[in-house]
């Protein structure tokens, strides 16, 4: 099967790896400014280092870690959307434009929460994203149920 959605599938998660080598690169070196041993935190989640980080000046480092978290939020669907599409042959053309849309979208609004976090630019990204992703569910949808 060589379906070109799924080359924004492929993309989108080459980008997720990527953010999650930027988090690291970048928080790491923010919890040593920070004064924050791993090595002696017990129980922490990311909300506690988050608030440790912010209060000690390093907020910045977490935008990073809480892309990486959205990547794994409604990319989900579209990993999900995507895969049907190309299965049932439907992951050409038209499809394959709307997902790399919304991979071009997605990678977008990542760049500005890490280094801007302007709120109302990201959400206008996260609303077109999700347009998109929403008609790739209404074409799956009427692939699977209609024909």
């Amino acid at each position: 099967m060589n379906s070109a959605i799924l080359g924004p599938v492929v993309a989108l998660a080459a980008w997720t790896m990527l953010v999650w080598i930027w988090m690291y690169a970048t928080r790491l070196p923010a919890m040593g400014r920070a004064g924050i041993d791993a090595k002696n935190m017990v129980g922490s989640t990311g909300g506690g280092l988050r608030s440790d980080l912010s209060a000690k000046g390093e907020e910045r480092a977490s935008w990073v870690a809480d892309n990486y978290n959205h990547l794994h939020e409604a990319p989900t669907v579209f990993y999900a959307v995507a895969i049907v599409l190309a299965i049932i042959g439907q992951g050409d053309n038209l499809n394959a434009t709307i997902a790399w849309a919304y991979v071009g979208l997605r990678v977008a609004h990542s760049l500005v929460q890490i280094f801007s976090n302007r709120v109302i630019v990201r959400f206008m990204l996260f609303a077109l994203s999700t347009l998109a992703l929403i008609v790739l569910v209404v074409h799956a949808a009427m692939a699977v149920f209609l024909y």
